[in-house]
C-alpha cells in the first residue's frame, strides 16, 4: 500500500502536467484571427465610463477614439465587431479567458502585461499637455515663460509643468473643473490638462478654441490581443499603419483628444 501511494505522489503530478501542456498546446494552437474570419465576428473589449476613449453617449450607445478603432479594424477585416464592455481591472483577463479577440481601452504597455497578451504598435496618444487658443503661437516651454497657466493643485500636470517650464506661472486649482472654469472665463492663457478632460471638452464645445500647444508628457495606447498570436498582431499592425499613413489615425485623434495622434511609437 505504501509503496503505491509513493508511485502515485510521483505519477499523478506527471499526468497532470502532461494533461496542463496538451490544453496549454491545444488553446495556444487555435488561431485566433481564422476564427474571427470564420466567425464574421470581431469581440472588442472597450471601456464604457472613460471619456473620450470609450463611453456612453447621448444615444446610450458606446462611443469614442477606442470605439472608432474597433470599428475601424472590423471594417478593414470586413466582419460585424461586438463591442464588450469592460472595466480596467478585467481588460486583460478578458482576453486570457477567451472572452474577447481583443482589448482597445486605452490600454498602455507595460513589461508585466507583455508577459501575459501581445500588443500592436501604438494607435493613439495618452498625453498631458499645455492647451491653448490658436491665437496664442506657443510651440516650446520657453515660450511658455511668464504666462499663466491653470493647473490643477497636486496633479501629474502640475509636476510635470514646474519640472519643463519652471519660467511659467502656475495658477493651482484644487480640482480639474476648477482649472477648466479659469481657462473658458480668460482667467488663464493656458491650462495644463490632460488628453481626457481636453476631448470631453471638445466633445461638448465642437466649436471650442482649444489646442495643444506644449506636450507634457505621453504615454500611447496600443490593441491588446492575446499571447502567441502573431498573424492576428500582424494583421492589426498593417491596418493601423495604414490609417496612419492616410491620416486617419490623426483625423480621430483631431475630433476625441483635440490633438492629432503624431508620430506614434512602433
Amino acid at each position: 500500500m505504501k509503496t503505491r501511494r509513493v508511485l502515485a505522489a510521483y505519477v499523478l503530478p506527471v499526468l497532470l502536467g502532461a494533461a496542463s501542456a496538451m490544453f496549454s498546446l491545444t488553446a495556444s494552437a487555435e488561431n485566433v484571427l481564422d476564427k474571427v474570419m470564420a466567425d464574421k465576428n470581431l469581440r472588442v473589449a472597450i471601456p464604457v465610463d472613460y471619456p473620450p476613449y470609450g463611453y456612453v453617449g447621448a444615444s446610450m450607445e458606446p462611443e469614442g477614439i477606442d470605439v472608432d478603432v474597433a470599428k475601424l479594424i472590423g471594417q478593414k477585416l470586413g466582419v460585424k465587431v461586438t463591442l464588450i464592455p469592460v472595466t480596467a481591472p478585467n481588460r486583460v483577463p478578458y482576453l486570457q479567458t477567451g472572452k474577447a479577440d481583443m482589448t482597445i481601452s486605452s490600454l498602455g504597455k507595460t513589461a508585466e502585461r507583455a508577459k501575459v497578451i501581445d500588443f500592436s504598435i501604438a494607435y493613439a496618444p495618452f498625453f498631458d499637455a499645455v492647451f491653448g487658443s490658436s491665437k496664442q503661437n506657443i510651440t516650446t516651454f520657453a515660450q511658455l515663460a511668464g504666462q499663466k497657466v491653470g493647473v490643477t493643485r497636486g496633479s501629474m500636470e502640475d509636476q510635470e509643468l514646474t519640472s519643463q517650464s519652471p519660467n511659467a506661472i502656475p495658477q493651482r486649482f484644487e480640482d480639474n473643473n476648477s482649472t477648466v472654469a479659469a481657462y473658458l472665463s480668460g482667467q488663464t492663457q493656458f491650462m495644463a490638462i490632460g488628453t481626457p478632460v481636453a476631448g470631453a471638452m471638445m466633445k461638448k464645445n465642437p466649436k471650442l478654441d482649444l489646442h495643444m500647444k506644449v506636450m507634457l508628457a505621453n504615454s500611447p495606447c496600443y490593441v491588446g490581443m492575446p499571447k502567441d498570436q502573431p498573424q492576428l498582431v500582424a494583421k492589426v499592425n498593417d491596418i493601423i499603419r495604414a490609417a496612419k499613413a492616410d491620416g486617419t489615425l490623426d483625423k480621430l485623434s483631431e475630433k476625441w483628444l483635440g490633438a492629432p495622434a503624431g508620430n506614434l511609437p512602433e
